[in-house]
């Protein structure tokens, strides 16, 4: 399945029980998760809370659209998780403090503000753990020397002769690795991941 992140975006707005919506979410569950523990809930809020997102998404996808301004996506899903989350903190009479001796309302606060630290935390995390999942599903596109050679030169920094040599083939084919990997990845993370 090679389609555009922004046609995963249209296809899962277009049907919330599609192989395209069950793929997001598979994205983006587990960028929630760690997110919703950081704010003193138990495992099973956690879970539910992922649900509840994960609903309100489903439910308003059909009216999101995606801008083209950097960060559309991740910052809409951002907003709706300060939303579910100040929700929940309101239907408790007990409202923990969080880290850092603030209260949990003070972090959501924060998080909603587009220009606060913690946004530019969540940009940061959305971006590596999104990729992270997006690599996990093209790499099974690739020939074992094509990947390796990619990882060696985005993750490890290795010269293209070098890796050349150690893999027993061309520096254009190195280079071909790299830009062939590097495509398919662009072409997932549209629209999900900025500057990729």
């Amino acid at each position: 399945m090679s389609h555009t992140s922004v046609s995963l975006l249209d296809q899962a707005r277009s049907d919330s029980g599609s192989e395209s919506w069950t793929r997001l979410a598979s994205i983006y569950t587990p960028l929630l998760q760690v997110w919703l523990r950081k704010y003193a809930l138990q495992p099973s809020d956690v879970d539910d809370l992922v649900q509840d997102v994960l609903v309100t998404v489903a439910r308003e996808l059909p009216a999101f659209e995606h801008s083209g301004r950097i960060g559309a996506f991740r910052s809409w899903l951002r907003i709706i998780l300060v939303h579910r989350l100040q929700n929940f903190w309101r239907s408790r009479k007990h409202q923990p403090d969080a880290k850092g001796g603030s209260s949990v309302h003070d972090q959501l606060r924060e998080l909603e503000d587009e220009s606060s630290n913690a946004s530019r935390i969540w940009n940061a995390e959305h971006d590596r753990n999104v990729l992270s999942h997006l690599m996990e599903q093209i790499r099974p596109r690739f020939q074992e020397t094509t990947w390796d050679a990619f990882q060696r030169q985005m993750y490890r920094n290795e010269k293209g002769r070098d890796v050349a040599r150690e893999l027993g083939i061309s520096l254009k084919a190195v280079q071909l690795a790299k830009s062939r990997v590097l495509h398919a990845l662009r072409v997932e993370a549209a629209g999900l991941v900025d500057g990729v």
